[in-house]
This record gives structure tokens, sequence and C-alpha cells, in this order.
């Protein structure tokens, strides 16, 4: 057995070494698109600059007419809808995005939090000798390194343990990591490298020395390093971006029909409800781009009750655990368990994201993680500690929908697609679905060459969203936070109304940077000036500032807006997302003018949310 694996594994090398000679991908850029992008860099990077104003984004989708109507309208706000109305928007485009709930309040939030180079793909293509599966990776690789550069505050390398229970295991993950290096090229984050056992435990001190069965002993550990994200706050920065490249971005505003050319039956727009007002209103567009994720398929069906599913769900479990699980600065990712499966463990803002599961599932707004799904990967993640895995651990859980996509013009339909599909089974709606986190920019640019193809656009340039910087990334470095912790003071207010000062330390110095980027300061002021220097809950880093902030610069319309995507509380500690709400909703009370009526339908809204993350029966 051993041999042909490595008779596989040397074929392999030879077909990766022939591939790889002429997979290079072209990145050069004329000096018109230079010209376009520092234009850009100068318009999103102004310290100054604010998004416009919810009331005026809906103005513009409303007075979009047939005789004036938009260029594209983006169904969808998650990564790849965001991401479609940033690259059409810097293309000269006149844009509009609508997004039934929030920004990233699907899939796109829900994620494993890793910016993945493919290196399963390259194992299929390795035994395979499939270069249609080396494609694949050499553009995730691509886009992996393109995404850290675009928001270098909110992602970043990690290096990730593969431990290895006999020396086999030791060649056989070696051999296939340097591969992994060796296809990476130019694109390679760090090299990956063998650490002995006694390494490996002194860099992962809950790594189990012994296999399961504990009749085999750790040979030790090959390391190699993917790329890690702040996932929601990455997709509200796309949707910031895009407003303030012109796009008109709307969340909390819901299709609920598509409007059809009474001759040529084209989709030339949408009624829209804004579902926080209850009011609904006409737009129009040349090309409608459908890009709802897991929903996609029920738009195509408002435009047509007989097309085809394209969309296979499929759902995705995690659950977070204290810090101690894992070392900061260090994953774990066992690549096949006894059943098949992928398992990690990451740190992650502070806590240990552990996954997943991968079964059947139907398609909800708000999925839920049950206890089997739960206690699968406790019962898995215990094979490799060597401490007690306890249900009593599990601070947060969640479930994700991810939409694996099927092409509904092909004749085979067996095979699904991790790559994306696009397609225009209707006229006027170009639906883009499939793919993942990582290739969420080169899906856009897919989705919107077919806009423009279907609506006969002109667009004054071409896509220059490769090397274009997300809101908050330019004038950021990883030393900002320094300046942070000495330039302000957190300013609490008293029950009494008085205003005592407070330092701002370290470790609030890093999240605000590493969350906001070079916008941190304004968050700072706003604390030192508005008295919202306080912390939200006890043992975490975010601040009172940081809602007030959301509410007037990120569309942040509700509490869990807040609590799930603008800061992470909610996916990282159910108990603690509890203790901030009160205080959470006082404030966007305050930013929004809301009564006290709805101030108690927010606390509501937000409990129910939170039961969907199994809050009753996680650590308090």
């Amino acid at each position: 057995m051993y041999a042909a694996s490595f008779r596989r594994l040397a074929s392999g090398v030879a077909f990766i070494a022939t591939a790889s000679g002429g997979a290079v991908l072209s990145l050069a850029s004329s000096d018109k698109d230079r010209t376009i992008v520092e234009s850009w860099r100068r318009t999103i990077g102004d310290p100054t600059a604010s998004v416009p104003s919810r009331s005026v984004q809906e103005s513009v989708l409303s007075g979009a007419s047939l005789s004036n109507p938009l260029d594209v309208l983006v169904i969808g706000g998650g990564a790849t809808g965001s991401g479609v109305a940033l690259d059409a928007a810097t293309r000269g485009l006149r844009v509009g995005l609508v997004e039934r709930d929030d920004f990233s309040s699907g899939t796109s939030s829900r994620s494993t939090k890793l910016i993945h180079g493919g290196v399963r793909y390259l194992e299929k293509a390795v035994f395979n000798l499939d270069y249609g599966q080396l494609r694949l990776v050499f553009h995730a690789l691509e886009e992996r390194k393109q995404l850290i550069e675009n928001a270098p505050h909110l992602c970043h390398a990690l290096p990730c343990m593969t431990p290895c229970f006999s020396w086999f295991e030791v060649v056989y993950f070696w051999m296939g990591l340097k591969m992994y290096d060796l296809v990476a090229g130019r694109r390679l984050l760090h090299l990956s490298r063998y650490y002995s056992a006694k390494q490996s435990v002194e860099l992962f001190p809950t790594l189990a020395s012994k296999g399961k069965n504990k009749s085999t002993t750790l040979a030790g550990t090959v390391v190699y390093y993917d790329g890690q994200m702040n996932d929601s706050r990455v997709n509200v920065g796309l949707a910031c971006t895009a407003a303030l490249a012109g796009a008109s971005v709307l969340n909390h505003a819901e299709v609920v029909s598509l409007i059809r050319d009474g001759v040529t039956q084209r989709v030339i727009g949408a009624r829209i409800r804004n579902n926080l007002s209850g009011k609904e209103f006409d737009t129009y567009a040349k090309v409608v781009v459908n890009a709802a994720g897991p929903f996609c398929d029920s738009v195509r069906k408002m435009a047509d009750g007989e097309s085809k599913p394209m969309i296979c769900p499929s759902s995705g479990v995690h659950i977070v655990l204290p810090d101690y699980y894992s070392p900061q600065g260090m994953g774990l990712i066992v690549p096949k368990t006894k059943d098949g499966r992928v398992v990690f463990m990451l740190p992650w803002l502070g806590k240990t994201v552990a996954g997943t599961t991968d079964s059947p599932t139907s398609i909800t707004s708000l999925p839920k993680p049950n206890e089997d799904e739960i206690q699968f990967i406790l019962d898995t993640i215990t094979d490799y500690l060597n401490i007690k895995v306890r249900r009593t651990d599990v601070l947060s859980a969640w479930s994700g929908i991810r939409p694996l996509a099927m092409d509904p013009t092909a004749k085979n339909t067996e095979n699904m697609s991790r790559d994306h599909i696009v397609l225009e089974d209707c006229p006027g709606l170009v639906t883009i679905t499939g793919g993942k986190w990582t290739t969420y920019r080169s899906m856009a640019e897919d989705a919107v060459d077919a806009a423009i193809k279907s609506g006969k656009l002109k667009p004054s340039n071409d896509c220059v969203t490769q090397k274009l910087q997300l809101v908050g990334s330019y004038g950021w470095d990883p030393s900002s936070f320094a300046a942070l912790a000495q330039q302000y003071v957190r300013v609490k207010k008293t029950h009494g109304g008085k205003m005592v000062p407070g330092t701002m330390d370290t470790a609030a110095a890093k999240h605000l940077s590493h969350a906001y980027g070079s916008m941190a300061d304004r968050v700072a002021t706003i604390a030192q000036e508005e008295g919202l220097g306080k912390r939200l809950a006890h043992g975490h880093p975010f601040l009172e500032a940081e809602v007030a902030y959301c509410a007037r610069n990120e569309y942040c319309e509700s509490a869990v807006d807040f609590i799930a995507r603008r800061c992470r509380i909610a996916f990282l500690d159910t108990n603690a997302a509890e203790q901030a709400l009160k205080r959470v909703v006082e404030i966007l009370a305050s930013e929004h003018k809301w009564g006290k009526s709805r101030q108690m339908q927010e606390l509501k809204m937000a409990k129910e949310f939170l039961q969907t993350f199994k809050s009753s029966k996680n650590a308090h």
C-alpha cells in the first residue's frame, strides 16, 4: 500500500512540475488601470470619507426608472454580491445592491474563517493527474494572496499543523505540502516544514502524543500556511467600499418580485420592500445579477417558475471553545479522520474554532446546529488532544449553508461543482453561485463580465479590483495599535453621568486596529470624546463606541447586525453577547431614534437569534 502511494506521489510531482511551468497567471496591468486604481485609492482611503446615508441610498434606488435605469442591480449582499457591486462600480457603471437581511447575514459570516489555497484540490490533482483540479489550486492561491493584501487588517497567514502518527504519514504529508509550496511559487505565504514530536508539543501543548487507541505515538507534525480572516467584517468592508465607490447599497431591503418587459420578457428591474419601514418601490436596471447564495433558486423562480434547481445545500457546523484549546498563532488540521472528513481547531479572535460537518440540509434563513453535530465535533477532536473535551466548554455554535452548485443546463448533473457557475437562463437575469469565499473577487469579475455582455453595457475601464484595497486598509500597518494606545483614552460614563478616563489598553487597541484598520482612530475618538469607552462585556475587547461608529458608518440597523456581523461577539460567546445586548440596544436607540417599543422588539429578536447559536446550552 505504501509503495503504491509513493509511486503515485512521485508521478504527481512530475505532473505538477510540468504543469507549473505553463501555469503563470497574467497579472499585467496597463498604465490606465494603475491610474484608475490610484484614483480609487484616494477616494476609498480618504480618512474623512463617509458612506452615503441609508435614506440617500434608498432614494437613488427608488429613483432608477424605466427611462433612467441602473446599469446593474445586484440581489444579495454576501461576499459575492458585495464583490459584484464593488467591481461594477469601479468600472464606472451605475450600480445598486439590495440585501433582504444584512450584509453577510447568510453563508458569508458562517464560514470556517480560512482563506483556502486549495490544498485538498491539489491531492485530487496529484492522484488523478487532473489538470482541471490543478487549475483550481492555482486560482485559489492567487486569490488568497490578493485577499490578504487587499484587507491586511482583517486577513493574515496562519500556520496549520497536521499531526502524523507514523513515519509514512510524515513522509506522505511532507511531500504533499512541499508540492503545495512548489505550486504556490511567488504566491507562497511561508514554507511548510516538519517538526519533531517534542517540538510539536511545545508549539501546541494540548496536542495528544498518543493516537486514538494509544498504540501509536506521535511521530511529528508537518506545518503549512493558509490564510485566515474575519469573514463578516471583510464582507461589510466590501459593501462600504462599494458605497464609497458610488454603488447604492441597501441592507434590509428584499426583492418581492422581478419586473419583466411585457414584449421581450427580459428582466428589467425588481419590486423592493424596505423591511425596516415596510415601504415598497420599483427599481429598474439594464441587468439584474442574482447573487443570493443558497437562495438563488428562489430568485430564479421569480423569473421562471419552471427553472431547474441549481443548489444542493450542505450544512457546515462549527463550535467555539476557550482559548486554551489551541495556542494563539497555530491551528490544527486533520485532513482525513476515520470517516473521511476534515477536522480542524483554529485560533480565532482570542478563542478556538473547531469543526466541521458536511451533511445535506434544507435551505433556511437561520440554520441551527443540532446537538448530534456538536457532539460529533467534540468526539472527533478528543482523539487529537490530551485534555478533556466537554460540552460545557462550548461558548457558541453555528451552522452555515454551503451552496454547492449544479449547472442546470448540463446533461450530467451527478457531479456538483466546488467551482462557481455563471449563467443567464432568463434574459436580463445573470446568476452567479457556487465557489467559495477565497475566490469571491474573481467570481464577481466573471459575473460583471457576463452582465456587461448581457446588457451591452459600456464600462469606462476593465476590472481593477485585483489591486484595490478595502476601506480601512490604506495607511494601516501591524503596529497601528500602538499609536491608538498612546494617543487615546477610553472615557467611561458612570451611572451618575460622570466622565471617568481610563487607559486604551493593548487588548482594546489591537482589537480596534484589526477590526477597523485605519478607521480605528474614528472609533477611538468616539470612545474618548463621547464617553463610550466602556467594554460591552467582561473579558472581551469590544467597546460601546463601536456600536455608535457602526450605526453611523457601516449601515448597522439592528442589534443582531452588531453582535453578529459588525463585532463577532455572538459567534465568540453567546453568554457575553446576552450581557452586552441591553447596552447595544440603548446606543442604537440613541443613534436611530428608536422608541421603547422598538427597543423591546430588538431585545426579543436578538435573544431569539442567539438561540440559533445554542445559547441556552453553552457555557455561562
